[in-house]
């Protein structure tokens, strides 16, 4: 998706120097012509973040000139640098509202909105104040999604890797989702101590009773590889149209041609956090869901496979071999995962309170903000284990990773500014299974997530990385 707004023949990462300054575009750039859907998308939003100005210096303008260049030109080309990045910014900004790549505005003071009076004549800021500002008018303030300028540089050999085992993971999850009793049995202590979980198992225990079968099931999923990072290559990203072609393939295996009285395809785009459920009618629409003849995506089984605690479950010996026959497959699934321990192992919790750097601490949870880093996961795994109760079961520990960080640009809230970053990558996959028959199982895009290299958390929606793309390497 957001290789769509990167430009690698310009610059890579690293071009500019210098600490993270910001500064933003308060004044109207000089009026230049500019298309009419670029116009129309500008006044169709409400509210716009300025056109982005990148608060960077080059290493021309900030270190002695090299020899045989007086510091008159060094500075000169560091001006024509910045300008390069500036009108990049800009575009990308633009290039997002046209196309609908914008989310809520979150805690902007003010908000400014470029529009093209009349290409020929001027360009005209619009100011709005606090007292307008979406904070008080919920769902009406939008920007351009967080996103980095450039394209991320990528091992092809580790791209290729991922790819593979997209295919691989989705079988697993389907046999897993099988295995009603692994899933009731791994989550039994967790939900004595996790209302959500715990409402969760209890519906899918009711369509164990009846023994339910889901003859069609479809899985929409992701799987992360976080490396650590070092102009050639940028795949192709077309995830969001294979997840819509995989969901019309479900729609097809179901056969039901009454259009407008059978539901055929379910399809959550919430629902996966407590919050989602405030009253008990979410529950009971959930319920009646899952009872349903539709095509659920993700099932109830599936949507417990993905939780912290199953994934612990699979890391440890002999677990896997337990779902798949394949051992090559088992291999290269065991290769990528991370350590990952619940927290009655006393002796790794000892380690993780005494180097607590060198862990997370993660609940059961979906979405950023919700990890447990240094200090805090010392005085929890602390409080925890004076406790001595079942709250143990309602966390798991996992290994900390440390990729190297980088130089990149990153745009947010109309923004450019250069700082230390880390990725990571996540492949999409798609799975659809009629009875024995398996009709698609594939990788279907990728999601590259890069984050200020000093924050914990990494979720784009949770508003702590920002949408990249991939440019492949040779190593």
């Amino acid at each position: 998706m957001s290789s769509c707004v990167t430009t690698p023949h310009h610059h890579h990462h690293g071009c500019f120097s210098g600490s993270r300054r910001r500064r933003r575009l308060l004044q109207a750039p000089a009026p230049r012509a500019r298309p009419l859907h670029v116009v129309a998308a500008a006044a169709f939003l409400k509210h716009v973040a300025p056109p982005p100005r990148c608060a960077v210096a080059s290493r021309a303008m900030s270190a002695e000139a090299p020899l045989g260049v007086t510091p008159a030109a060094a500075a000169a080309e560091g001006e024509e640098m910045v300008a390069v990045v500036d009108e990049m910014a800009e575009e990308a900004a633009v290039w997002c509202a046209v196309h609908g790549l914008v989310v809520g505005d979150r805690a902007e003071p003010e908000f400014h909105m470029v529009l093209n009076v009349d290409s020929r004549i001027e360009m005209k800021i619009i100011t709005f104040f606090s007292e307008n500002r979406s904070g008080t008018l919920p769902g009406v303030g939008l920007v351009h999604a967080p996103f980095a300028l450039l394209p991320t540089r990528f091992p092809a050999s580790f791209w290729k890797q991922a790819r593979e085992l997209a295919p691989i993971f989705n079988d697993l999850v389907d046999r897993v989702s099988l295995d009603g009793e692994f899933l009731q049995d791994s989550l039994s202590r967790t939900r004595q101590v996790d209302d959500f979980t715990s409402r969760l198992l209890d519906i899918h225990a009711k369509m164990m009773e009846v023994n339910k079968e889901e003859f069609i099931r479809t899985l929409l999923n992701r799987h992360g590889k976080v490396l650590g990072l070092d102009s050639k290559r940028i795949p192709q990203n077309w995830a969001a149209t294979q997840f819509a072609e995989a969901l019309s393939m479900a729609w097809t295996e179901f056969n039901n041609k009454r259009d407008g009285q059978t539901v055929s395809v379910v399809y959550f785009r919430a629902g996966y956090s407590p919050n989602d459920y405030p009253s008990e009618a979410e529950w009971r629409a959930r319920l009646l869901m899952e009872q349903s003849s539709a095509i659920k995506c993700p099932s109830i089984s599936y949507h417990l496979v993905g939780t912290k605690k199953i994934q612990q479950e699979l890391a440890k010996p002999n677990i896997l071999e337990r779902f798949l026959n394949n051992k090559e497959d088992i291999s290269k699934l065991r290769k990528c995962f991370a350590g990952l321990w619940s927290l009655d192992n006393e002796e790794i919790v000892k380690t993780a309170i005494e180097k607590p750097d060198l862990f997370v601490l993660k609940p059961q949870r979906e979405g950023g903000g919700n990890n447990i880093y240094g200090h805090d996961l010392r005085e929890t795994l602390v409080r925890l284990q004076k406790e001595q109760g079942e709250a143990l079961a309602a966390y798991i520990l996992m290994q900390r990773i440390f990729p190297r960080a980088s130089l990149t640009h990153l745009v947010q809230g109309g923004v450019c500014f250069e700082d230390l970053t880390i990725s990571e990558l996540g492949i999409f996959g798609a799975y659809l299974r009629n009875k024995d028959k398996v009709v698609l199982n594939n990788q279907c895009g990728y999601l590259m997530r890069t984050k200020v290299s000093s924050s914990n958390e990494g979720g784009v929606a949770a508003g702590f990385a920002v949408l990249d793309s991939i440019l492949l390497t040779d190593e």
